[in-house]
């Protein structure tokens, strides 16, 4: 996958503003990585629990994709937990998915967060619903922009 998700086809805002940036999508894994800023911390000077879990969402998302890449309406989150091991410091975080099971309608998902000192700052769990076309994320109110399409 390329860097920049608008190259794809593929719009969307919040990653934008955040700054993500995105590695290697396929096999069942998935990478994004973000360049920390003083935005993105909160008054401990850590990343804030907002970005990290985004983070986490956004890889173990592509992740579970890249597995039903046949599919054509991508995916939204259903549940996620996040466990945070540590402040997370920049300057460069990487989030790391891997979806470890897959049904007919759904991918089960893992994530870890690491630091620039290759420290694991959080771990996650995700479920995630697979959408079998543009139609049926339009019942649920998304334009095709807001869902990672397969490669």
């Amino acid at each position: 996958m390329s860097k920049s998700l608008a190259a794809r086809g593929i719009e969307i805002p919040f990653h934008d503003d955040l700054g993500l940036d995105y590695g290697p999508v396929e096999g069942g894994r998935a990478e994004c990585y973000l360049d920390v800023d003083r935005r993105h911390t909160n008054s401990w000077g850590v990343v804030h629990g907002g970005v990290v879990m985004t983070m986490l969402d956004v890889a173990m998302a592509m992740a579970g994709r890249s597995v039903q890449a046949s599919q054509q309406g991508g995916n939204v989150t259903v549940e996620m937990k996040t466990t945070f091991v540590r402040g997370a410091k920049g300057p460069r975080l990487t989030a790391r998915g891997t979806c470890f099971h897959t049904s007919t309608s759904m991918a089960f998902c893992e994530g870890e967060l690491i630091d620039s000192e290759g420290q694991v700052c959080a771990k996650a769990s995700g479920t995630f619903k697979f959408l079998k076309s543009w139609e049926a994320a339009a019942k649920l109110g998304m334009a095709p922009t807001t869902i990672l399409k397969g490669d």
